[in-house]
Order: structure tokens, then C-alpha cells, then sequence
């Protein structure tokens, strides 16, 4: 278990970051309509999930479904969610790296990073398992790939996380999220299926860290020698 409490990194070329608010609030919005919507929660999924085996044209849904093309189910499954520990898990790795990683790109720019990552993982997801019927929904994809830009731009800055032993611990984000990555990995080669899509995971992932370099202002460096305590927030 890996959990981002806090970083105290503030913000430099912004100051209220809309677009990670913006995304958490649509995530719970559709959270919420999902297990409350009259056609029913099972209905939403497979209406917007993506379903490997669909997408590749191995199976074919019943007439109706899914509710959008076939090749937006690569987007639209981003933003459901189907447990209150899968919504809450993603939106605390949303609201701690986040903003830092919006501030160095702009509210624009980290919509469409956000969503080329989670789409690059849905893909890849899609890829490893072409037959599969189960359908894939969550902002994990996404998410991996705004904590792969945050390791870049800010590899030295303590955070505080709970990790294995439920305990709070404060490690520089280098240390946090390698022992992050190094579960993903592990999960995704050699654990059961546990019906988590872990290559979704590691995709975001390799996405993010491959965008950020082109996505970010360019005044912001990558990899920045400097700790949390050393920032300041613009006056």
C-alpha cells in the first residue's frame, strides 16, 4: 500500500489549480450517478467501460451499447469509478501531485496530458488482453501518468505517505514513488488476476514521463535540485 498524504510544494504560476479540481469533480459527479442513474450502475460500465474484446471487434454488446463509438470507451472509462476506495484511492494521488504538475503546465495542457495519458493506458491495457470481456473504468491510467511528471519535475521533495505498515512516513518523492512503481510493476507480471488493470497502471505511467519534457512551461525544469522548504510562493 502506498497512500500521498502531503508535499507542501506551493504553487508558482497559479493559484487556484481549476482543472485538477475540475477533474476530481467529475470524477465523484459520475461516482455518484453511477450507483444512483434509473438504468443502473452495471449498465453504466458496460455503457462507457472499455471492453477489450469489443474494441477489437472479438464480441459485440447488445443493441445500445456502449453508449458512445466504440474507440471513446478508450476516454470515456477515465472518469468512472466502481468503489468508493477506487474513487477516493485516485482522487488523493490527484489532489497531492496534481496541482504541481498543472502549475507547470497550465490548466489547459494538463486536461489533454491527463487524458492522453489515461487513454495511453487504456490502450495499452487493451493490448495485453485482447480477448477480455471485463470492462476496464478508472482514473488510475491518468493518474500514474501526472505522479510519473511530478517524479520528474520534482524527484528531491519529501512527501508524507502511509505505506505498508499504515504508518506516516516523510520520503523524498524519488524513494515514495519508485517504491510506488516498483508494486505496480510486480503486481502487473507477477501477481493473480485480481481483476485490477495493472498495465493501465505502468501505460500512464511511461506516458506521462514521456510528455511531461514537451508539455510543461518551459521555464520549469525538469528534475529541479530543490526541496519543498526552498520554494516560495509568488508574492
Amino acid at each position: 500500500m502506498f497512500l500521498p498524504l502531503h508535499d507542501g510544494v506551493p504553487l508558482k504560476n497559479m493559484k487556484t489549480p481549476f482543472a485538477t479540481r475540475g477533474l476530481m469533480a467529475l470524477c465523484i459527479f459520475l461516482y455518484i450517478l453511477t450507483f444512483h442513474t434509473p438504468i443502473g450502475a452495471d449498465e453504466m460500465v458496460a455503457g462507457f467501460g472499455l471492453i477489450p474484446a469489443v474494441l477489437f471487434g472479438a464480441e459485440v454488446l447488445p443493441e445500445g451499447f456502449p453508449f458512445v463509438p466504440v474507440e471513446m470507451t478508450l476516454v470515456t472509462n477515465i472518469f468512472l469509478h466502481g468503489s468508493l476506495f477506487h474513487l477516493i484511492g485516485n482522487m488523493l494521488f490527484l489532489w497531492v501531485f496534481g496541482d504541481n504538475v498543472e502549475d507547470a503546465m497550465g490548466h489547459g495542457r494538463f486536461l489533454l496530458f491527463f487524458v492522453l495519458c489515461g487513454t495511453a493506458a487504456s490502450l495499452l491495457h487493451a493490448v495485453i488482453d485482447p480477448a477480455s470481456h471485463r470492462p476496464l473504468i478508472g482514473a488510475s491510467g491518468g493518474v500514474s501518468g501526472v505522479v510519473a511528471a511530478y517524479l520528474i519535475l520534482y524527484p528531491r521533495v519529501r512527501i508524507w505517505a502511509l505505506f505498508l505498515n499504515g504508518l506516516p512516513l516523510r520520503l523524498p518523492a524519488y524513494w515514495a514513488i519508485g517504491f510506488w512503481f516498483v508494486l505496480q510493476f510486480a503486481s502487473a507480471f507477477f501477481s493473480a488476476d485480481d481483476g485490477v488493470g495493472w498495465f493501465a497502471h505502468l501505460g500512464g505511467f511511461v506516458a506521462g514521463a514521456v510528455l511531461i519534457p514537451f508539455m510543461r512551461h518551459r521555464f520549469d525544469p525538469l528534475l529541479a535540485r530543490i526541496e519543498a522548504h526552498e520554494m516560495h510562493a509568488p508574492r
